[in-house]
C-alpha cells in the first residue's frame, strides 16, 4: 500500500502534525526524511528495510550512525541523494549530542567526565582519546581531539596530549580514551602509558588527575584501579 492510500492519520507527515512527532515509529520517521517510495514500495516499507540493515536487531538508532552511503544504495529506492540526506542527519544528531558550553564546567570527580563525554564516545567504531584542559580550580579551558586510532587502538605519546596544556599553560589534565569494543575495562597498555604520562606532566609541571576509559557499557576511572590494586 502506498502512502498516499493510507487513512490520513496514519501518513507520516500528518500523522507528525496532528500527534506530534513522538507518535511517529522509527519507520515512519524515516519515511519523512527519505520522502517518496518507488511504484512498487512506499516510504514506508524502505524506511523498514533501512532498520533491518541493524545486524544486531537491538532496535538501536544508533547503528544508523555506521551504515555507509553504499550500505543505503543497496535498498532499492535509496539513490545517492537520499543516502546523503541519512548521513547528514546521522551526523547533526551525534553534533547534537556534544555538550553546547564547557566553559564554566567543574570536574569533581570520573562520573563528571563521563557525563560530559559518553553519548560523544560510547558508539566510536575508532578509538579516540581527548584531552581536558583545567584550571587550577578544575573548571574546563578547552578539550582537544589528540589522536585517532583504529578499531584495535590509537597510537599515542605524552607529548601529544600534553601540547595544548604547555601551550596554555594549564595547571591539570585529564586524559580520556573510549574503547570500541564496548567493554571500558583498561587494557595493559591503557595502565602502562598512564604511568608514563604521570611522570611526562610532572615534568612539564601539570598534574594529571586521571585517565578515564569509556565504552558502551560505562566507564573506568584508571587512577581509582590504580589506587586499589
Amino acid at each position: 500500500m502506498k502512502v498516499k492510500e493510507l487513512p490520513v492519520s496514519e501518513r507520516p507527515y500528518e500523522k507528525l502534525e496532528m500527534y506530534g512527532e513522538k507518535a511517529l515509529s522509527n519507520a515512519e520517521l524515516i519515511a519523512i526524511i527519505i520522502k517518496t517510495g518507488t511504484k512498487d514500495e512506499s516510504s514506508i516499507n524502505i524506511a523498514q528495510k533501512i532498520l533491518a540493515l541493524d545486524k544486531n536487531g537491538e532496535n538501536n538508532l544508533r547503528f544508523l550512525q555506521n551504515v555507509s552511503i553504499e550500505e543505503f544504495m543497496s535498498i532499492k529506492g535509496i539513490g545517492k541523494v537520499k543516502a546523503l540526506q541519512l548521513k547528514a542527519i546521522c551526523e547533526l544528531t551525534k553534533r547534537m549530542s556534544k555538550p553546547l558550553d564547557t566553559s564554566q564546567v567543574q570536574i569533581n570527580s570520573p562520573k563528571d567526565v563521563a557525563e560530559l563525554l559518553t553519548n560523544e564516545m560510547r558508539f566510536e567504531k575508532r578509538e579516540v582519546v581527548k584531552a581536558i584542559i583545567l584550571n587550577s580550580k578544575n573548571v574546563i579551558l578547552k578539550m582537544v581531539d589528540v589522536c585517532f586510532g583504529g578499531a584495535n587502538s590509537a597510537i599515542l605519546k605524552p607529548k601529544d596530549v600534553l601540547h595544548e596544556a604547555i601551550k596554555l599553560e594549564a595547571p591539570k589534565i585529564i586524559l580520556v580514551h573510549n574503547h570500541p569494543s564496548g567493554d571500558p575495562t583498561p587494557s595493559k597498555s591503557d595502565f602502562e602509558f598512564t604511568e608514563r604520562l604521570i611522570q611526562a606532566a610532572q615534568i612539564m609541571g601539570i598534574e594529571l588527575l586521571d585517565h578515564i576509559v569509556i565504552g558502551e557499557f560505562g566507564f573506568k576511572s584508571i587512577f581509582y584501579l590504580m589506587n586499589t590494586k
